[in-house]
Parts: structure tokens; C-alpha cells; sequence
């Protein structure tokens, strides 16, 4: 067979406007009484502080959007999370409001026929799983980043989303703020000239945490919220505080996730894809160092520096220096250079603050800042507001901006950085056969073994 899997896959996930995903027989349910036409009921799997701050406000604000379910391990989390939605439908009509109905079992949530679509904002061991049990139930899917715990999550992920139909969007907001988008362009289209370099400043994580075992509160289904993970025994900075909505100590555990490298890096590198047009591939060497914690209950990386080649030439280099200079991306081009970050938005109240200039958008030159994008130059797909299009497309079938497949080579750049990490020395990756090269050990740690009976 001559088409190569990346061309492939590039036709199958192409992320432009306009491009349909659904299957070719459409479901009778999207004709029903709860279609996307008409009005998408809402399930919000996790109750914690990302969905409370950002993504259950992301969609309610919608009046074709109506979230009627919840549901979380934890029950006081549950209960303050139907208080939540209640409350504001309740102000938003003006009457009382208790069309929420509440599960501790996401899988029965999904069992729920009148949900249509489902926001997943679990801790990162989670996700990957539940999207696929979601899209499998016929739920479109608004996904919290990072897609994975390991690359082979991931791909799992994204295939099951493929051959579903249904439309996945992953929660990398960046790509719906317009700097992100203008440097992008930009950058596309030469306005640094020809791209050399990328340099991703990550804010860090401390070491700490108090390992003791603790009670596990009554309130607290632990077991699956470790879920395929090992058990290990329970400690509230292992897990979330049983008292507000403060950030939370698995952030910090690797057996949860990997850190800022895919915390806030599946953020920022997705950004750097987009720019360079390799959206569905990734680097070929990767290499890096970073200094782990040698005590306490976290253990997820320190301060890092690494380094990736693209086949296009470019160096993609990631550190954590942001007391120094500020969080975002830097390009750096022939001919100058541009640097893109938020600025002073952030995603919930206790997002990590970091050093320097809160500017969004600046470059070596500020005439390219203004330059004009011709009508025959790249013209990268418009999103205004991400849960938006996500709406959007769950009721139009179209490409959403940030597709399951666009995620998981986000998330693998970052994933290929902690390998590269552990192993303290220079990798050489196929983005094609999704492997290393000639390297058992590596290659070893692409996957992890799961946990029955949460295993996939």
C-alpha cells in the first residue's frame, strides 16, 4: 500500500473548516427530541476546580446548551456541583431549577439516553478512558487536556473516536484566543522569514506533599478514583481537599499525570504544531534532563530542559524558566521573531503565576504584528470561544477546531519529552509508525499496565 499512515491520517482528521466527520448514515437520535438541532443536554463528568471554574461555565452560558447531569466519585463534590447548576439556571429563568440529576458512576451517566454530548474534567488518569467508554455510548465529548497518560492511551483514544463519529474537542483553549491564532498565521506564512528555532517556557511544580496514610472519607469512592492506576494508600495531598476547591496534590504525582510537561505543555506545544503545520506527526530526536524530587509524596519533574528535531529542520526546546522570563512560545525565524503567551487571562482562579510582561502578542518588529494575511496565504481555522465551537460543531457535524487526533500528537510531544527525560539521553522517534527506533527500552514505556477492573 503506497499512502503512508500519515497521509492517511491527514486526510481522514484534516482540521479545516467545513469538514465533515459524521458517519455517512446518521443516527436516527440526531432527528429526536433531544438533537443538536435543537437543544444539547449536557452531562459534566468530574466536579472539581477546572469544571467549576471553566468548563461547566463554558457551556451553561449557552441557551441551546443544557447540562442535566453530573457526576463524581466524590459525593460532596457531586452535590456542590448540582447546587452549582441549579443555582445558575435558577437565576438564569428566574425560578426554581432541579433538572439535574446526579451519579457517582460516570458509566451510568453515560447509560442516560437523553444526554447528548458529555464534559470530561477528571483528573488526567481518567481521561482517555472515559472519552473512549463516551464516544462508544454515542456522546460527543469536550475532553480536558492532557488525552493520555501514555502515547499508547492516546492513539487508542483517537481511533476510537475515528471510527465513532463523533466530535471530540480537546480543552486546548489557546487555539480559540486570537493572538495564538494571528502568531500562528504569521509564523505560517513568513513573516519571521524561514522558522529555525521554538523555545515553550513552562511554569514548575514544587516538590512536597504529605505522604501519611489518612482515612479514606466516607464521601470518597478512592478505588475508582484511582481507577487503572496501582493502589497505593490514601493521602489527602495525593488526591483533592475534602474542603474547597483548591489545586489539587495529584497534579503533582506521576502516577496521575506527568507534570507541567503535559499539565500546561499539551497547551503550549499544540501551539507550536499548529504553527509549523505538523498538527499530525511530530518530532524524530528527542533529548532532555530534568531534575526530579528525591523526597516527599511528589514526584513529578522539577525544572527541565529539553530539546526536539522536526523533520522540517526546526528545534523545538522546552525549559522551565518562567521566574525568569515569561510562560509562552517564542519563535524565532530568519528574520526575527514573534512570542505568543495568555496575557492576564488564566483558566481558573489558582492557575501557576509566573515572571514577566503579561503582553500577549509582541515581535522582534511590531510592522509584523500588523502585517496582512493575503487571500491566497494560509488562513488558519477562526474560533472565538472553545466550549463555543465545540457547540457548534456537535449541532453542524463539522470539524471542531481541536480534534482527538490533533490532541494526541500534542499530548506525544509531550509524552516523548518525559520519556526523554527518564532516560537522560537522545531518542529517535518514527511520528508515523508511532514507535523509537531500535529501542526496546524506550519503547517500553510508551504503554503502562492497567489496574482491572479499570483497564482498556
Amino acid at each position: 500500500m503506497s499512502t503512508t499512515r500519515r497521509e492517511f491520517l491527514k486526510r481522514t482528521f484534516t482540521a479545516g473548516v467545513g469538514v465533515l466527520v459524521a458517519p455517512t448514515i446518521v443516527p436516527a437520535s440526531v432527528f429526536g427530541p433531544n438533537a443538536p438541532s435543537n437543544r444539547i443536554h449536557i452531562g459534566a463528568i468530574g466536579t472539581g476546580r477546572i469544571s467549576r471554574d471553566h468548563d461547566m461555565p463554558g457551556v451553561w452560558k449557552y441557551d441551546y446548551a443544557r447540562i442535566i447531569a453530573v457526576a463524581d466519585v466524590d459525593a460532596n463534590r457531586v452535590a456542590d456541583a448540582k447546587k452549582l447548576v441549579g443555582g445558575y439556571y435558577s437565576k438564569k429563568f428566574g425560578k426554581s431549577y432541579s433538572g439535574v440529576t446526579t451519579y457517582e458512576n460516570y458509566e451510568d451517566l453515560l447509560a442516560n439516553k437523553e444526554i447528548d454530548a458529555v464534559l470530561i474534567s477528571t483528573p488526567d488518569h481518567w481521561h482517555a478512558k472515559i472519552a473512549i467508554d463516551a464516544v462508544r455510548a454515542g456522546k460527543d465529548v469536550y475532553l480536558q487536556k492532557p488525552t493520555s497518560l501514555t502515547i499508547e492511551e492516546g492513539r487508542k483514544m483517537s481511533d476510537a473516536v475515528n471510527v465513532s463519529g463523533r466530535i471530540l474537542q480537546i480543552g486546548s483553549q489557546q487555539r480559540s484566543m486570537e493572538q495564538f491564532r494571528v502568531a500562528c498565521e504569521l509564523v505560517r506564512n513568513g513573516r519571521i522569514g524561514r522558522l529555525k528555532e521554538v523555545e515553550v517556557r513552562l511554569p514548575g511544580d514544587p516538590p512536597g506533599g504529605n505522604a501519611t496514610e489518612m482515612p479514606i472519607p466516607k464521601n470518597f469512592n478512592y478505588d475508582m478514583w484511582l481507577g487503572q492506576t496501582p493502589y497505593v494508600p490514601y493521602t489527602v495531598d495525593r488526591v483533592h481537599p475534602q474542603q474547597g476547591y483548591g489545586r489539587p496534590g495529584w497534579l503533582r504525582c506521576e502516577q496521575f499525570g506527568a507534570g507541567m510537561i503535559t499539565g500546561w505543555g499539551a497547551h503550549h506545544f499544540d501551539i507550536v504544531h499548529w504553527a509549523m503545520d505538523k498538527e499530525y506527526s511530530g518530532p524524530v530526536e528527542i533529548s532532555g534532563h530534568a531534575e526530579f524530587p528525591t523526597q516527599g509524596l511528589w514526584n513529578v519533574h522539577g525544572d527541565y530542559a529539553t530539546e526536539m528535531l522536526y523533520d522540517n529542520g526546526v528545534i523545538v526546546r522546552g525549559t522551565t524558566n518562567t521566574d525568569k522570563k515569561p510562560n509562552g512560545v517564542l519563535f524565532t525565524g530568519s528574520e526575527g521573531w514573534i512570542f505568543v503567551s495568555r496575557g492576564n487571562y488564566s483558566a481558573s482562579a489558582n492557575d501557576p503565576k509566573t515572571a514577566g510582561s503579561s503582553q500577549a502578542l509582541q515581535a522582534s518588529d511590531p510592522k509584523i504584528l500588523t502585517s496582512k494575511i493575503g487571500e491566497n496565504e494560509v488562513h488558519l481555522y477562526k474560533s472565538t470561544d472553545h466550549h463555543g465551537n465545540w457547540l457548534e460543531c456537535v449541532r453542524s457535524r463539522k470539524q471542531n477546531i481541536t480534534p482527538a487526533e490533533v490532541a494526541h500528537r500534542s499530548c506525544s510531544a509531550c509524552l516523548l519529552q518525559h520519556i526523554a527525560m527518564k532516560l537522560n539521553r537522545k531518542l529517535y522517534w518514527d511520528p508515523v509508525l508511532e514507535r523509537f527506533k531500535n529501542d526496546d527500552e524506550a519503547n517500553s514505556m510508551i504503554a503502562r499496565p492497567h489496574r482491572p477492573p479499570y483497564n482498556f
